[in-house]
């Protein structure tokens, strides 16, 4: 059979068929490839999208000639000959008795089945490259004057520019610290949230020119049939200025989307931005490629963006889509196997023969059969199966896993599609991260950018650090106008908003006891251990472990049963504080302190001081509870002149 390379090449890779069977990072990434079976040979009359710059033209097709159609034929699959998209192949049939799996996503399986649970989620990032944004949404403000900065809310927004036209202006905002600069403080009594729906296509960022919203069951470019009309403000816009707009919104609206979810189909939760990926993959394509590296592959029935590792301590994690428990090394195991056997597995699939073919879901018996086998996890195996079914790989799924007569809806193409860099020239797990997050300086910084809610100079090599120095305005403004973000300049570093708050998968301030009471801690930590104006603000502060439970105490106690917070978490503080700093760590606010260090605890972030009250640098005197009142003092009247006083 036909051999496919699935890569994250340090050089230019081959973009292979646009229907998304190959993958990789493309420019600018790791050279770890992995070799996966193929059922067919690469030959399909469709849109092949190649980095700018490669050996074939693009696809000479209009963009206005995109099909926007959204659902899939489900008779109609791109592998089976008489496809509307796909011509008749001669490749050999798959024999559906035989599940044969494939060894580079096997091997990739053992390494996640022997990974502790950091390195498996960095290893996830890594192979798959499926994970979205993560954004700071408020943007940072200024408390009016005569005001206080504890109790009233800030209205005076920071002017944040494009680097193009900031000038002296952004010099002197780079100078300002996160610590002791405007603040995205929002008073307790103002913190109450609704429940906000799953975010996508971005909804609200919309001018009198830009294209209306695209409804679930509306058609593409058009409102929905309860929608009203938007009036345009100001003075009518010519044709070819709406034009222009509403391609720039598209093209926005396009690239958030791939950003937040880099897997897209056609019938998916997000299938009313496909049309627009379609109608702009050749644009989409180039700025993916020459801002971030990342290589777009875009189908008949799907989008994929292939996304690079971020490299050790990314904190990105796959969580079950249901129930947001976080996935173990035993899950991320089973996962790989189950794509192991999948991409090459017939469209129908009965769950016994997956099962069996999968044995006890243990990868290290599965290589080794001399191995001692794992114990049994129907836990891991069921989010395995729920994330498969989330990613719209498997359909179909029964309710019981364990019904052998129950017969799976196997779409090979997409199984192909998610693997972005697993192991043929990595040698072992840590290997493979670091391969997958290796770029040129400009690249590496980029896509910590547009990945991570804030870029500090320290976490950032030298060859970084001087990119970053140099291009401090052009680099993220550059990022910004691609993805309608705002700059936030910093002396620690750089931090790109969305004030929409949905180029993001966490929230803060968020919904929930955890993300109420992780706000609250931050916010008090901060007051406690920030820097005094005139000692030196590095991009850290240690914070004991006895002034996090301290804290935490006062504020569940404070906070806890009027808030009406969950009794379980107020029941058992230890998990209301594994879970506030887990999400707090999550966001970049904290990170543990380094290994060896005594006694263990965390450092606390400069960005953390986003969320904390704006500083009082000038306290009144003898305001202190230590301090005492001053004593009054009698200034004497000035003594009378000589010539005033009588003789």
């Amino acid at each position: 059979m036909e051999q496919q390379e699935y890569a994250t090449g340090a050089a230019r890779v081959a973009a292979g068929r646009s229907d998304g069977r190959t993958g990789g990072a493309g420019l600018s990434a790791t050279d770890a490839v992995l070799v996966v079976r193929a059922t067919a040979p690469a030959a399909a009359p469709v849109t092949v999208i190649r980095a700018a710059g490669a050996d074939a033209p693009p696809d000479p097709a209009p963009e206005s000639a995109a099909p926007d159609s959204a659902a899939r034929p489900a008779s109609a699959s791109p592998a089976e000959p008489g496809s509307p998209d796909e011509p008749a192949s001669d490749a050999e049939p798959v024999d559906p008795a035989i599940l044969s799996p494939d060894p580079g996503l096997l091997r990739l399986a053992r390494w996640f089945a022997e990974a502790d649970p950091g390195t498996a989620d960095d290893l996830c990032a890594a192979s798959f490259g499926l994970y979205p944004a993560r954004h700071f949404g408020v943007p940072a403000t200024t408390p009016p004057p005569d005001s206080d900065p504890v109790t009233a809310p800030a209205t005076a927004p920071v002017t944040v520019e494009p680097a193009a036209e900031a000038g002296a202006e952004a010099d002197a905002e780079t100078e300002v610290s996160w610590w002791h600069g405007p603040t995205a403080h929002t008073p307790a009594l103002l913190r109450a949230r609704e429940a906000r729906p799953v975010r996508g296509l971005r909804r609200a960022r919309r001018d009198a020119a830009a294209l209306p919203v695209v409804r679930s069951g509306a058609k593409p470019g058009t409102p929905g049939r309860h929608r009203k009309p938007e009036h345009s403000r100001g003075a009518a816009a010519g044709p070819q200025d709406r034009s222009a707009a509403t391609t720039a919104a598209e093209r926005r609206i396009a690239a958030r989307l791939l950003l937040a979810h880099p897997l897209v189909t056609a019938s998916g939760p997000h299938a009313d931005g496909f049309p627009l990926i379609r109608r702009h993959r050749d644009w989409l394509t180039e700025r993916f490629d020459t801002l971030l590296g990342y290589r777009l592959a875009v189908g008949p029935w799907h989008a994929r963006l292939y996304k690079a590792g971020l490299g050790p301590g990314a904190t990105r994690r796959l969580e079950h889509p249901a129930t947001g428990a976080p996935f173990t090394p035993g899950g991320y195991a089973r996962l790989a196997l189950a794509l192991a056997l999948l991409v090459d597995a017939p469209e129908q699939l009965p769950l016994g023969r997956l099962l069996d073919a999968m044995g006890d879901g243990d990868p290290v018996a599965a290589t080794d059969p001399g191995a001692p086998a794992a114990p049994t996890d129907p836990g891991a195996l069921a989010m395995a199966f729920a994330v498969l079914a989330d990613w719209q790989v498997l359909a179909d799924l029964p309710a019981d896993l364990t019904d052998p007569a129950a017969v799976l809806t196997v779409d090979r193409e997409l199984a192909r599609a998610v693997p972005a860099g697993p192991p043929a020239l990595a040698a072992d797990a840590a290997d493979l991260v670091r391969r997958a997050a290796e770029a040129e300086p400009g690249t590496a910084v980029r896509r910590r950018l547009a990945e991570t809610p804030a870029v500090l100079a320290a976490d950032l090599t030298e060859d970084q650090r001087a990119w970053l120095r140099d291009h401090r305005h052009t680099g993220p403004a550059a990022l910004a106008d691609f993805l309608g973000l705002e700059v936030e300049p910093r002396a620690e570093g750089v931090a790109l908003l969305d004030p929409a708050e949905e180029l993001t998968d966490l929230a803060l301030p968020g919904v929930g006891t955890a993300a109420q009471a992780a706000l609250l801690l931050v916010e008090r930590l901060v007051e406690e251990v920030r820097p005094l104006p005139g000692e030196p603000t590095g991009a850290d502060v240690p914070v004991p472990d006895a002034l996090i439970d301290g804290v935490l105490g006062d504020i569940a106690d404070e906070y806890g049963l009027p808030a009406g917070w969950r009794r379980d978490y107020l029941a058992d503080r230890t998990a209301l504080r594994r879970d506030a700093l887990d999400l707090l760590h999550r966001m970049g606010l904290i990170t543990p302190a380094p290994r060896g260090t005594r006694p263990p605890g965390w450092l606390l972030r400069a960005p953390a001081a986003r969320y904390a009250p704006a500083p009082d640098l000038l306290p009144a005197p003898g305001t202190g509870r230590h301090s005492r009142p001053a004593p009054a003092i009698t200034v004497p009247a000035p003594a009378a002149s000589r010539a005033e006083q009588p003789a």
